[in-house]
């Protein structure tokens, strides 16, 4: 349901799909730690296959850091593979060392694989292919050349690149923006003003361009400030762009969309751990969420909704205690229902979920962990545990996440106006319960 690889943490990643089905996942990974020193942690790209993007198998690193001197030589971060002749061609950042103050240094590399299944790629050259341009973006410190997103060009028969920058023209806090370059061959490119440039963002990280079916286009972007993503939406590539608000919650980031094997469009995105496991312990790079069902419906924002290939992993309904589930309540007034309870047994919630309608929000405890407050009052919620990763989706529309180490499983019940009532669920099925990943996810509480 969800993945890392054994004694890793995922950060950002990319998706491929083979001709025969198979998937693949290329992803920064780095060891659990509570000050993670991207510099020297994050230094090659993890691979995984799934034939269904829910189950995943670790197949070790496929690229890593260039020889010393070169631009790519301290790390690699974030890539784009996408095909290119009877193989594929990849953009990747590199980071060759630190400015005076500390700043990563970046531009963006290119590599290429006569296959098409993320392995075997052989660098382009030794230097990178583009660089941000002084003329628009930041060069030196605070600077940003990162995470490339390459698409075909709606206008030319070339190429189009999206770039994480900083705008030179706003305020370090406020320059968050995505640059764009062209190409005619893939090697060559002419860097150009900002495609999109907020105003408000600190950073605008992880860009990704879809082309929809009437043509129009759809940008994803994860801003730094809020850790989750937002959308804009354009009829063309050059634009106007925009704006359509979060598409992701906060905790959500990094998103990348895919076909699925259903032939409907998912997106699936990174979501944080704790260190240690524990509710003390501090956020660090997670793992890779289950997807979801990206919606772009004629004359309303984009939307990502609960993805019906996940229910061949629930089970049949019960009432028994379920430390994985899913649950389904309706709203008609203020309610709270309790998924953990802080002894086995107990009556205590350790792990809760509140809605009076409009506001929604998640509490271990006495302790609120995420709270949003919906445009309209819901009329159900849907609730997903797996181990200590909890999502809420209301009226079938992704709104809320949060980690919770706390309690122990228990029968869910539902508290309303004085009246308490049991909430049937569905177990989750993990893909790899055995395995030393998120698979075998947090077991819960020990019993003394």
């Amino acid at each position: 349901m969800r993945y890392a690889p054994p004694g890793l943490c995922v950060n950002d990643f990319a998706l491929l799909r083979d001709e025969d089905g198979t998937y693949a996942v290329l992803h920064l990974q780095g060891p659990w730690t509570a000050e993670f020193d991207h510099l020297r942690m994050e230094t090659s790209f993890g691979r995984a296959t799934s034939t269904d993007l829910v189950g995943w198998q670790p197949e070790g690193p496929v690229f890593g850091t260039g020889m010393p001197g070169r631009f790519d030589h301290q790390a690699v971060w974030t890539m784009h593979p996408i095909r290119h002749g009877d193989g594929m061609a990849m953009f990747y950042t590199g980071v060759s060392g630190l400015t005076a103050a500390g700043w990563p240094l970046q531009s963006v590399g290119l590599a290429y694989s006569d296959r098409t299944d993320g392995t075997s790629w052989r660098r382009h050259g030794n230097g990178p292919v583009v660089e941000a341009d002084p003329r628009w973006y930041r060069t030196g410190e605070q600077m940003a050349w990162r995470d490339p997103f390459v698409v075909r060009d709606d206008e030319t028969d070339g190429w189009v690149m999206v770039v994480c920058a900083s705008d030179a023209s706003l305020p370090v806090e406020a320059g968050g923006c995505v640059a764009w370059a062209s190409s005619d061959d893939l090697q060559h490119w002419t860097v150009h003003p900002p495609l999109i440039s907020p105003g408000d963002v600190d950073e605008l990280e992880c860009p990704v361009l879809e082309r929809l079916d009437d043509g129009s286009w759809l940008l994803l972007g994860s801003i730094g400030a809020s850790r989750g993503f937002e959308s804009w939406t354009a009829p063309r590539l050059r634009g106007p762009w925009t704006r359509r608000g979060p598409l992701g919650p906060t905790g959500s980031y990094a998103p990348r969309i895919i076909a699925a094997p259903d032939g409907s469009r998912v997106v699936v995105h990174t979501t944080p751990r704790q260190v240690g496991l524990t509710d003390t312990g501090d956020r660090c790079r997670g793992m890779l969420a289950q997807p979801k069902s990206l919606v772009t419906a004629e004359g309303s924002a984009p939307r990502l909704e609960w993805w019906i290939g996940l229910n061949e992993w629930l089970g049949e309904e019960t009432v028994r205690p379920a430390l994985h589930a899913v649950g389904d309540i309706g709203i008609s007034e203020p309610v709270e229902v309790t998924l953990r309870t802080d002894t086995p047994g107990g009556d205590r919630p350790a792990l809760a979920v509140g809605c009076d309608g409009k506001a929604l929000w998640i509490t271990a405890g006495s302790t609120q962990l995420s709270e949003t407050v919906l445009t309209e009052p819901a009329a159900t919620l849907r609730i997903l545990t797996v181990g200590e990763y909890v999502e809420i989706y209301a009226d079938n529309i992704f709104v809320l996440t949060a980690l919770c180490y706390s309690g122990h499983a228990a029968t869910w019940t539902a508290l309303s106006q004085g009246n308490e009532h049991t909430i049937p669920v569905r177990p989750v099925r993990l893909p790899a319960p055995h395995r030393d990943d998120v698979s075998a996810i947090w077991p819960g509480p020990s019993r003394h």
